[in-house]
Protein backbone atom coordinates (compact mmCIF):
# COMPACT_ATOMS: atom_id res chain seq x y z
CA UNK A 1 0.00 0.00 0.00
CA UNK A 2 1.35 3.44 -0.83
CA UNK A 3 0.54 6.08 1.12
CA UNK A 4 2.61 8.95 0.30
CA UNK A 5 0.95 12.22 -0.72
CA UNK A 6 2.62 12.32 -3.62
CA UNK A 7 0.80 9.62 -5.56
CA UNK A 8 -2.52 9.18 -7.36
CA UNK A 9 -4.41 7.22 -5.02
CA UNK A 10 -2.93 7.13 -1.36
CA UNK A 11 -4.32 4.38 0.36
CA UNK A 12 -5.80 5.11 3.41
CA UNK A 13 -7.99 4.87 6.81
CA UNK A 14 -10.01 8.40 6.60
CA UNK A 15 -9.92 10.61 9.21
CA UNK A 16 -11.45 13.96 8.07
CA UNK A 17 -10.36 17.07 10.60
CA UNK A 18 -11.50 20.33 9.83
CA UNK A 19 -9.94 23.50 10.84
CA UNK A 20 -9.58 27.33 10.86
CA UNK A 21 -6.12 29.00 9.58
CA UNK A 22 -5.60 33.12 8.94
CA UNK A 23 -4.17 34.16 5.92
CA UNK A 24 -3.53 37.37 4.07
CA UNK A 25 -6.57 39.05 6.70
CA UNK A 26 -8.92 35.93 6.23
CA UNK A 27 -9.96 33.10 8.17
CA UNK A 28 -9.93 30.01 6.19
CA UNK A 29 -11.84 26.94 6.82
CA UNK A 30 -9.96 23.80 5.88
CA UNK A 31 -10.57 20.29 5.52
CA UNK A 32 -7.75 17.60 5.31
CA UNK A 33 -7.63 13.65 5.95
CA UNK A 34 -4.83 11.07 6.14
CA UNK A 35 -2.63 10.91 2.91
CA UNK A 36 -2.28 14.58 2.41
CA UNK A 37 0.49 16.57 3.05
CA UNK A 38 0.17 19.19 6.55
CA UNK A 39 -2.84 17.70 7.50
CA UNK A 40 -3.09 19.28 10.93
CA UNK A 41 -2.00 22.91 9.63
CA UNK A 42 -1.25 25.11 6.58
CA UNK A 43 3.01 24.39 6.62
CA UNK A 44 5.06 26.81 7.26
CA UNK A 45 6.95 26.67 4.01
CA UNK A 46 3.50 27.48 2.41
CA UNK A 47 2.41 30.02 4.75
CA UNK A 48 6.03 32.08 4.27
CA UNK A 49 5.17 31.63 0.08
CA UNK A 50 1.98 33.11 0.54
CA UNK A 51 2.88 36.11 2.29
CA UNK A 52 5.78 37.04 0.48
CA UNK A 53 4.62 36.55 -3.14
CA UNK A 54 3.71 39.67 -5.28
CA UNK A 55 1.41 39.70 -7.85
CA UNK A 56 1.26 43.10 -8.56
CA UNK A 57 4.62 43.16 -10.15
CA UNK A 58 3.52 40.10 -12.77
CA UNK A 59 1.84 40.83 -15.39
CA UNK A 60 -2.01 39.65 -15.83
CA UNK A 61 -3.01 36.30 -16.60
CA UNK A 62 -3.20 33.41 -14.63
CA UNK A 63 -1.88 31.84 -11.57
CA UNK A 64 -0.69 27.90 -11.38
CA UNK A 65 0.01 26.44 -8.29
CA UNK A 66 1.64 23.56 -9.10
CA UNK A 67 1.08 20.33 -6.43
CA UNK A 68 -1.41 22.00 -4.58
CA UNK A 69 -2.30 19.75 -2.03
CA UNK A 70 -5.70 20.25 -0.14
CA UNK A 71 -5.24 23.87 -1.71
CA UNK A 72 -4.11 26.39 1.13
CA UNK A 73 -1.38 28.38 -1.25
CA UNK A 74 -4.13 29.27 -4.35
CA UNK A 75 -7.26 29.40 -1.89
CA UNK A 76 -5.68 31.90 0.25
CA UNK A 77 -3.99 33.87 -2.54
CA UNK A 78 -7.39 33.58 -4.78
CA UNK A 79 -9.62 35.33 -1.58
CA UNK A 80 -7.09 37.71 -1.74
CA UNK A 81 -6.81 38.44 -5.84
CA UNK A 82 -10.53 37.97 -6.78
CA UNK A 83 -9.36 39.38 -10.37
CA UNK A 84 -7.07 36.47 -11.02
CA UNK A 85 -7.76 33.04 -11.97
CA UNK A 86 -5.40 30.08 -10.23
CA UNK A 87 -5.41 27.19 -11.76
CA UNK A 88 -4.85 24.24 -9.04
CA UNK A 89 -3.17 20.99 -9.65
CA UNK A 90 -1.86 17.91 -8.19
CA UNK A 91 -0.94 14.00 -8.75
CA UNK A 92 -3.27 13.24 -5.72
CA UNK A 93 -6.88 12.92 -6.51
CA UNK A 94 -7.66 12.77 -2.52
CA UNK A 95 -6.49 15.80 -2.10
CA UNK A 96 -7.65 17.31 -5.48
CA UNK A 97 -11.30 16.22 -4.10
CA UNK A 98 -10.29 18.40 -0.26
CA UNK A 99 -9.43 21.28 -2.35
CA UNK A 100 -12.55 21.42 -4.58
CA UNK A 101 -14.48 21.31 -0.74
CA UNK A 102 -12.00 23.64 0.54
CA UNK A 103 -12.53 26.35 -2.60
CA UNK A 104 -16.44 25.80 -2.04
CA UNK A 105 -16.48 25.84 2.07
CA UNK A 106 -14.44 29.30 1.88
CA UNK A 107 -16.79 30.84 -1.14
CA UNK A 108 -14.06 30.94 -3.89
CA UNK A 109 -15.19 30.72 -6.95
CA UNK A 110 -12.16 32.13 -9.42
CA UNK A 111 -9.85 28.47 -9.22
CA UNK A 112 -9.70 25.62 -11.83
CA UNK A 113 -8.79 22.74 -9.86
CA UNK A 114 -7.59 19.52 -12.23
CA UNK A 115 -5.10 16.06 -11.70
CA UNK A 116 -1.85 16.64 -13.42
CA UNK A 117 1.38 14.94 -13.04
CA UNK A 118 3.32 17.69 -12.43
CA UNK A 119 2.99 19.51 -16.44
CA UNK A 120 1.85 16.58 -18.08
CA UNK A 121 -1.84 17.97 -18.43
CA UNK A 122 -1.17 21.79 -18.12
CA UNK A 123 -1.64 23.53 -20.99
CA UNK A 124 -1.80 27.32 -20.53
CA UNK A 125 0.63 29.81 -20.06
CA UNK A 126 0.47 31.55 -16.82
CA UNK A 127 1.32 35.22 -15.19
CA UNK A 128 2.97 33.17 -12.23
CA UNK A 129 3.47 29.54 -11.20
CA UNK A 130 3.98 28.77 -7.47
CA UNK A 131 5.20 25.91 -5.61
CA UNK A 132 5.64 23.63 -2.18
CA UNK A 133 7.30 21.14 -3.91
CA UNK A 134 7.53 17.49 -2.41
CA UNK A 135 10.94 17.17 -1.29
CA UNK A 136 10.29 13.87 -0.66
CA UNK A 137 9.42 12.89 -4.33
CA UNK A 138 13.13 12.90 -4.80
CA UNK A 139 15.22 15.42 -6.71
CA UNK A 140 14.15 14.61 -10.00
CA UNK A 141 10.50 15.62 -9.30
CA UNK A 142 11.85 18.97 -7.78
CA UNK A 143 14.09 19.83 -10.98
CA UNK A 144 11.31 18.53 -13.45
CA UNK A 145 9.02 20.98 -11.23
CA UNK A 146 11.43 24.14 -12.07
CA UNK A 147 12.75 23.36 -15.57
CA UNK A 148 9.07 22.50 -16.62
CA UNK A 149 7.98 26.01 -15.74
CA UNK A 150 9.86 27.82 -18.34
CA UNK A 151 7.55 26.07 -21.31
CA UNK A 152 4.35 27.59 -19.46
CA UNK A 153 5.45 31.70 -18.42
CA UNK A 154 4.09 34.63 -20.36
CA UNK A 155 6.87 36.90 -20.46
CA UNK A 156 8.13 38.89 -17.45
CA UNK A 157 5.93 35.58 -15.59
CA UNK A 158 6.95 34.67 -11.76
CA UNK A 159 8.36 31.58 -11.06
CA UNK A 160 8.51 31.68 -6.78
CA UNK A 161 9.37 28.40 -5.13
CA UNK A 162 9.57 27.51 -1.29
CA UNK A 163 11.85 25.19 -0.48
CA UNK A 164 14.03 24.01 2.98
CA UNK A 165 17.98 25.32 2.89
CA UNK A 166 18.58 21.78 4.61
CA UNK A 167 16.34 20.29 1.53
CA UNK A 168 17.83 21.57 -1.36
CA UNK A 169 16.99 25.17 -1.32
CA UNK A 170 20.75 26.22 -2.59
CA UNK A 171 20.93 24.22 -5.52
CA UNK A 172 17.36 24.87 -6.67
CA UNK A 173 18.66 28.40 -6.76
CA UNK A 174 21.32 27.04 -8.96
CA UNK A 175 19.03 25.74 -11.32
CA UNK A 176 16.81 28.41 -10.97
CA UNK A 177 19.26 31.22 -12.22
CA UNK A 178 20.74 28.72 -15.08
CA UNK A 179 17.50 28.66 -16.54
CA UNK A 180 16.16 32.37 -16.15
CA UNK A 181 19.46 34.34 -16.01
CA UNK A 182 18.06 35.19 -12.88
CA UNK A 183 17.00 34.24 -9.32
CA UNK A 184 16.20 36.33 -6.12
CA UNK A 185 15.77 35.40 -2.13
CA UNK A 186 12.63 37.28 -1.64
CA UNK A 187 12.44 35.59 1.68
CA UNK A 188 14.56 34.08 4.26
CA UNK A 189 12.76 32.83 7.23
CA UNK A 190 13.59 29.95 10.33
CA UNK A 191 16.30 28.00 7.46
CA UNK A 192 12.89 28.08 4.16
CA UNK A 193 13.38 30.16 1.41
CA UNK A 194 11.33 31.69 -1.17
CA UNK A 195 13.21 31.64 -4.43
CA UNK A 196 11.54 33.70 -7.25
CA UNK A 197 12.91 33.68 -11.34
CA UNK A 198 11.38 36.22 -13.68
CA UNK A 199 11.09 34.90 -17.58
CA UNK A 200 12.31 36.95 -19.34
CA UNK A 201 10.73 35.53 -22.66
Amino acid sequence: MNEFYYTPNPHVVHELHTWNFDLLNNTLTFTTDNGVFSKRTVDFGSKTLVESVNFDKVPDGNVLDLGCGYGPMAIALAKHHPKRTFEMVDVNNLALELAVKNAEQNHVSNVLIHNSNVYENVTDKFAAIITNPPVRAGKDVVDGMISGSIDHLLPNGTLTVVLQKKQGAPSAKKLMQSLFGNCEIIKKNKGYYILESVFNG
